[in-house]
């Protein structure tokens, strides 16, 4: 597993793609509208255009907020796991406006678009 991530790095650096190779201010997400969403677990994704970024996640709601984020798939380089911290933020806040992970910016919004992509 390690030196496929490794060979997936090395090919996408030669390749020269990154997560932060990406213009990534003009992605904005948004909170659907709760009211009246039923309870029930949601799926989401987002691919990053221009990246190796991809995200498959689901979203537990319940009595009209988000109860529970989960992460099916997050691909990116190894740095990019680490906005994977940012679904704690979504849930506290009950919002898709929260700060991106800094030094991941990329797997940050993609995560934000998956959310609201599975709240639909």
């Amino acid at each position: 597993m390690k030196g496929s991530l490794i060979a997936f790095f090395i090919a996408a650096m030669a390749l020269g793609v990154s997560c932060k190779s990406v213009p990534f201010a003009e992605i904005e997400a948004s909170l659907p509208d709760m009211g009246g969403k039923p309870d029930g677990v949601y799926r989401g994704n987002y691919v990053l255009s221009g990246s190796p970024v991809k995200v498959i996640l689901d979203v537990a709601v319940q009595n009209e907020n988000i109860a529970n984020i989960k992460i099916v798939r997050h691909s990116c380089s190894p740095i990019g796991k680490k906005a994977e911290k940012i679904i704690f933020a979504i849930m506290e806040n009950q919002s898709l406006g929260v700060d991106s992970v800094s030094g991941a910016t990329g797997s940050s919004k993609a995560i934000l678009k998956a959310v609201e992509n599975a709240l639909r």
